[in-house]
């Protein structure tokens, strides 16, 4: 699981899963270029909803590395701040939120990248969705803005791999579940709810770690998973296995 001399994107980088996937990407041998809303050292600034801000991402890492080998989208949000909830109760300030931050962030990405991977002879995206884009969540977990947002990432996904598969570009998906990161402090923060991981992840019944995530992203972006397509793939700790 090399990935020598590629050219990287990478996407959410300030976030705990995120700066894990630059830096299994950088010690596998890859050129990384980070971007993030956030402001911070070494990561180009941009808000991915934005279709000038999105495009200006992607040609500056190009720019700044000279070709476009792997994308890996890792941007997103949790609505709960805003309102996200079962559907009765979803604020349609949360929906467009979340629908913004996590999928229509992704299609812009993708929709600049696929044509310099397809001008370099090919290339890999990865894509985070969410176990909750597969199943459906209980009464703890009943965030139906995220969800929507998170199965659309995988639709996406699917159309990508099978469209653009003559032209040698793959696409994959990765559905995490709950990661120490902070992004999930609310159920890492909750007793009852941490309590919950040992029947929710029983493999480890534990939130798995950020390079639980990167690990299989670096499988997917590398030429060790050059036969792979289209795959949605649970990185959950057993939670999908029920």
């Amino acid at each position: 699981m090399e990935l020598q001399g590629k050219a990287a994107l990478v996407t959410g980088a300030a976030g705990g899963i995120g700066r894990a996937v630059v830096k299994a990407f950088e010690e596998a041998g890859a050129a990384v270029v980070g971007v993030d809303v956030t402001e911070a050292r070494g990561i180009f600034r941009a808000d991915l909803a934005r279709a000038g801000e999105a495009e200006a991402a992607v040609r500056a890492a190009e720019e700044q590395l000279g070709r476009l080998d792997v994308v890996f989208n890792g941007a997103g949000i949790s609505g709960r701040l805003f309102g996200d909830g079962p559907v009765d109760k979803c604020s349609e300030e949360a929906w467009d939120r979340v629908l913004d931050a996590n999928l229509k962030s992704l299609f812009l990405v993708c929709k600049h990248a696929v044509p310099r991977l397809i001008a370099g002879g090919g290339g890999s995206i990865v894509n985070v969705s969410s176990v909750l884009g597969i199943v459906g969540g209980d009464e703890d977990y009943g965030a139906h803005a995220y969800a929507a947002s998170k199965g659309g990432v995988v639709a996406l996904s699917r159309g990508i791999a099978a469209y653009y598969a003559k032209q040698r570009v793959r696409c994959n998906v990765l559905c995490p579940a709950v990661i120490d990161t902070p992004q999930a402090a609310r159920s890492l923060g909750d007793p009852r709810l941490r309590a919950r991981l040992r029947d929710l992840q029983p493999l480890t019944g534990e939130p798995g770690r950020p390079e639980d995530v990167a690990t299989a992203a670096l499988y997917l972006a590398s030429d060790a998973s050059r036969f792979v397509t289209g795959v949605v793939l649970p990185v959950d700790g057993g939670w999908t296995a029920k």
